[in-house]
């Protein structure tokens, strides 16, 4: 299977809840993303730039298991991630600039997207459709 990659929409969800409870003025954050979609990793992990440019403060700290062995990387503040029509929330962990952005399986099955290998692209889940939706058993 060759490469998958998409265009994200983040933007920084903080930012988003400041708006809405008229705490902020102007537009919230926004980034315009590539990732590779990586069905290996479990998270959403941006490049240290694209944090940076989100304007999103470090909550903590996970341990990553690596090509390279285990190595501690910063957990961000939340971002609404926008792909394809869909949308969720989630945090943000940080990988080096020199890596690519990776959409990881937690934020794939959250979308409700699955990789179509023959097509190398990002399609729904055939099995519900054009909806999306969780499983719960």
């Amino acid at each position: 299977m060759g490469k998958v990659t998409v265009k994200l929409q983040l933007t920084n969800y903080l930012d988003t809840e400041l708006k809405r409870l008229k705490l902020r003025k102007g537009k919230p954050r926004r980034v315009e993303a590539d990732a590779l979609v990586d069905t290996g990793a479990t998270r959403l992990y941006l490049k240290a730039s694209v944090i940076k440019a989100l304007g999103l403060r470090q909550e903590g700290q996970v341990e990553s298991k690596t090509t390279n062995g285990l190595r501690q990387r910063p957990v961000y503040q939340p971002v609404r991630l926008d792909l394809m029509g869909r949308n969720g929330i989630f945090e943000v962990v940080e990988v080096d600039d020199d890596v690519p952005n990776l959409l990881g399986q937690v934020p794939l099955e959250h979308l409700d997207f699955v990789v179509d290998p023959k097509g190398q692209k990002l399609i729904p889940n055939p099995e519900h459709g054009d909806r999306q939706m969780s499983e719960e058993y």
